[in-house]
């Protein structure tokens, strides 16, 4: 799991990176939760979403937000987050010229990054967003979503709850040719605290279905 640095417009960004060894393999980002409540890309959620598209085949990316770690720069509410992640996607394309596709997954602050992200990278084919915080940030520019994927959120979430990310989903999902699919962990809180492995359970079946079951 090789530690990388790379170029942000907010100057360097720290990362951790596992390189697929198939040729043109997709690509996948994972984005922690929010820099000011102690999201980092240590996150378990973070790690485990990372690993489990390594475990299927991805070159996986997870990096630390700019003024998280080691990357440089100040908190930027947002709007130079989300240029940290088109840095990211930019920086991971490089070193894999022959892949065609993309995922992204985020966590929390995370998840309302990367479907910004969504909207203006057309190779994200598919996304994964955990704990969206639709009561705290604006999801309205989701029209159309241009890629199918996953809303997951604990059904005892507190800081973003099921309710608000719904009326997002209800909005989208009819989009033509695109799916958008939600599912609840039960018991489980904002942080899916003892919950990783049921939502795991769930990331899983989803991306099955998606891309097939993972070898081994």
């Amino acid at each position: 799991m090789p530690e990388v640095i790379f170029n942000g417009p907010a100057g360097r960004i720290e990362g951790r990176y596992h390189p697929s060894k198939t040729k043109g393999a997709p690509i996948a980002i994972v984005l922690h939760p929010h820099p000011q409540f102690g999201g980092t890309m240590n996150n378990q959620i973070v790690y485990a979403l990372y690993y489990g598209f390594v475990e299927r085949g991805f070159s996986a990316l997870r990096f630390n937000f700019r003024g998280v770690g080691r990357s440089q720069g100040v908190f930027d509410h947002g709007q130079g987050e989300l240029s940290d992640a088109a840095a990211a996607l930019d920086w991971a394309q490089a070193v894999n010229p022959e892949a065609r596709a993309c995922w992204i997954a985020g966590i929390s602050f995370g998840a309302w990054i990367g479907m910004q992200l969504l909207m203006r990278r057309p190779e994200i084919e598919g996304f994964i967003s955990v704990a969206a915080p639709a009561n705290r940030f604006d999801f309205s520019f989701l029209a159309p979503c241009p890629s199918s994927g996953l809303f997951v959120h604990g059904s005892q979430d507190r800081v973003a709850p099921i309710k608000d990310v719904m009326s997002v989903i209800e909005k989208v999902k009819t989009q033509k040719g695109i799916q958008i699919e939600h599912a609840t962990v039960d018991g489980a809180n904002h942080f899916f605290e003892n919950k990783v492995e049921d939502l795991m359970g769930v990331v899983g079946t989803y991306l099955d279905k998606r891309l097939g079951p993972k070898e081994g």
